[in-house]
């Protein structure tokens, strides 16, 4: 029996799945075009950065096939080993349920509302909006990024600021454009 140490066990266990997952499997895995784990990069990572950090899947119903419904689906199965730890290991095996909650709760928000992303979980907001989509691997908890050296921060510097100001310089162009055609 692990005891309480099976919270700190359970937390960490959760964080390195995060990464290992995310970049192994949904990242390696999902580059073939024929895998079912592709979903990630051909439809979230594509509407995140089509809407500034939105899906559009997290306002349906988790219950439909798209990468809401597939990534829950993918946690499930994840909980079904768990359920055969808990009669050894109820506390850590309690952890590990709830770190799949809290990865679901939080991803799921992040995506619904990308300026709490970037102020709550700015690792993540920094995956989908920075320049490098290969890094920023955690969801949760920047740890295992921190360890493998695969943190590399966007929001607040100065290569955000540049982006938003050239965003902003052609949402101005585009408006002078439409406001001279009489549209």
């Amino acid at each position: 029996m692990i005891g309480l140490i099976g919270i700190p066990l359970g937390l960490l266990t959760c964080n390195a799945a995060e990464w290992l997952i995310h970049k192994y499997v949904l990242h390696g895995l999902g580059r073939d075009r024929a895998s079912f784990w592709n979903f990630h990069l051909d439809e979230h990572h594509v509407a995140a950065l089509r809407t500034r950090g939105r899906d559009p899947a997290y306002e349906q119903s988790p219950f439909q096939w798209n990468a809401q419904g597939r990534e829950l689906l993918g946690l499930v199965l994840l909980s079904v080993p768990v359920a055969a730890l808990f009669p050894v290991a109820p506390i850590f095996a309690g952890t590990l349920v709830y770190g799949g909650i809290n990865y679901y709760r939080c991803h799921r928000r992040s995506h619904l509302d990308p300026a709490w992303a970037r102020e709550k979980l700015p690792w993540h907001y920094d995956h989908h909006m920075g320049p490098d989509q290969e890094a920023n691997w955690c969801v949760t908890r920047p740890w295992c990024d921190q360890l493998m050296g695969t943190r590399r921060p966007y929001a607040g510097t100065d290569a955000e600021a540049s982006k938003d100001a050239r965003r902003e310089r052609i949402r101005e162009a585009r408006q002078a454009v439409n406001a001279g055609s009489g549209s």
